[in-house]
């Protein structure tokens, strides 16, 4: 490029244009590989032919060339040279949504990351209990909505389907709401789908106009979709998002000198991912704005990093259109703050890789990312949308739970059971509704039931015409 460059100044005897060469995005941070004031041409009238002076000592010296073979993963490949293409570091959301949903390599698209086998433990895998308790929320919802014959009923990122077919399974006896039910899942990882038709014991059969699924477990159908917009609309809707929140990519920002300054990663000299700051405003600067306004400026004063999700936004404000246009209601459940998330780098934005943490720009792909849920930004969003819908909450996961009758479920599934039998279903009652490690616990520390009733909220919207959903 150089030497084609040269060749067309010498032809035409004059300057280059320092067009040719535009700055890196942050020159203190990424490698000084062209700069403006590296290249300087002198172009003087004799001779016919005059010489071309360049200054090469603002040049990038690669290293000699080495045959050792390249360690870095196809994926680490593939951010480097994204990166390397812009020609300066990409924001910590484009990395998270490479990492986790890239279709080669993400982290959920080609394996089966959740229960005790995989990198993490959902509340539907800690016990039945959960989905049982879910699925009286929607019955609930379903009656306020005054009991129509058809329903989507419909679950955002459903994991292994766990969730769902436990939903399913509590709510069989109960004929009149199962068969209005028609059941969509939400979900991009070909892998995850697999799972789900597998736990959801579904079949297909043929039809008039083709093919549909059937779940065995309340004979309802069953379809999958990679986006929500792909679900139909024309129904009332229940939806459901428990953990996707979480996993939406997310931008950063930092308090400098110069103002707010988005966190971004690019690549170090030793080759490494490293964090470095915007030297400029950036495209997430007008949701950051947003997510400020709606906290007020005394709250922002007092913080030095914050986190802005514009797909969280974006995705509540889908959800409050179709509730606000079919009618229905949404449950998102996650572990989040009802406020502004900051200092989200060093306590919030965490990588999860066989049940510990781990360092976020740690061979990525290989452990989950992800975020705390900002329960306030969801509340405006869906309220900023539309005025047919009300939002409800956040109350604590144990507040929920509780509410619904989680204690009565536990005592039944306990009556009958052995000694042994009980452990099981009082852990799970415990980390889906306690608070720190159990206090009845007697065996190994590391194996300790931690209950997650209080790190887990839950938020409600509604169409206004339903009136306050249960439990809220």
């Amino acid at each position: 490029m150089l030497r084609r460059f040269l060749l067309q100044a010498s032809a035409a005897r004059r300057r280059l244009p320092n067009s040719h060469f535009p700055p890196p995005c942050s020159a203190s941070l990424v490698p000084n590989l062209l700069s403006p004031n590296s290249w300087r041409t002198t172009l003087t009238k004799p001779p016919l032919n005059p010489p071309l002076a360049v200054d090469r000592s603002g040049l990038y010296n690669p290293p000699e060339h080495s045959h050792e073979p390249n360690s870095d993963s196809e994926l680490v490949k593939h951010l480097k040279g994204i990166i390397k293409f812009r020609g300066g570091p990409i924001s910590v959301a484009e990395y998270m949504e490479e990492v986790l949903t890239n279709p080669k390599a993400g982290f959920y698209m080609n394996r089966d990351v959740f229960g005790a086998g995989g990198d993490f433990i959902t509340s539907p895998e800690v016990s039945q209990m959960f989905g049982e308790m879910v699925g009286v929320w929607a019955m609930s919802m379903w009656e306020q909505m005054g009991q129509p014959d058809k329903v989507n009923l419909v679950e955002l990122c459903p994991g292994r389907g766990t969730l769902m077919a436990d939903l399913l399974r509590g709510a069989s006896k109960f004929k009149d709401f199962t068969e209005s039910l028609h059941v969509h899942m939400v979900e991009c990882s070909p892998a995850l789908q697999k799972l789900q038709y597998q736990k959801l014991e579904c079949a297909d059969e043929e039809v008039s106009d083709g093919k549909r699924t059937i779940s065995a477990l309340a004979k309802t159908p069953v379809s999958w979709h990679a986006t929500l917009e792909d679900v139909p609309t024309g129904l009332p809707s229940t939806i459901i998002a428990h953990e996707f929140y979480d996993a939406l990519p997310v931008h950063q920002f930092q308090k400098a000198a110069r103002g707010w300054s988005e966190k971004m990663i690019g690549v170090a000299e030793d080759s490494t991912f490293h964090f470095v700051l915007s030297s400029q405003p950036t495209p997430a600067t007008l949701y950051l704005a947003k997510r400020c306004k709606w906290a007020g400026n005394e709250e922002i004063a007092k913080l030095q990093h914050i986190e802005v999700c514009p797909k969280a936004m974006e995705l509540t404000q889908t959800i409050a259109e179709r509730i606000a246009s079919d009618g229905g209601g949404a449950l998102i459940i996650d572990y989040g703050l009802n406020g502004v998330v900051s200092d989200s780098l060093q306590n919030l934005l965490l990588a999860i890789r066989k049940h510990k943490f781990v360092n976020i720009l740690d061979d990525p792909g290989s452990a989950d990312l992800s975020a705390y849920a900002d329960f306030a930004s969801i509340r405006h969003s869906a309220e900023e949308i539309s005025g047919e819908i009300s939002v409800h909450g956040p109350i604590t996961q144990s507040q929920f739970l509780g509410s619904l009758g989680i204690n009565f479920r536990a005592e039944a599934l306990t009556q009958n059971c052995t000694e042994e039998q009980f452990e099981s279903p009082r852990n799970g009652y415990w980390q889906l509704v306690g608070e720190g490690e159990a206090p009845f616990w007697e065996g190994p520390d590391e194996k300790a039931p931690i209950g997650m009733g209080t790190r887990y909220l839950a938020i409600a919207i509604v169409n206004k015409k339903q009136g306050v959903p249960v439990p809220f």
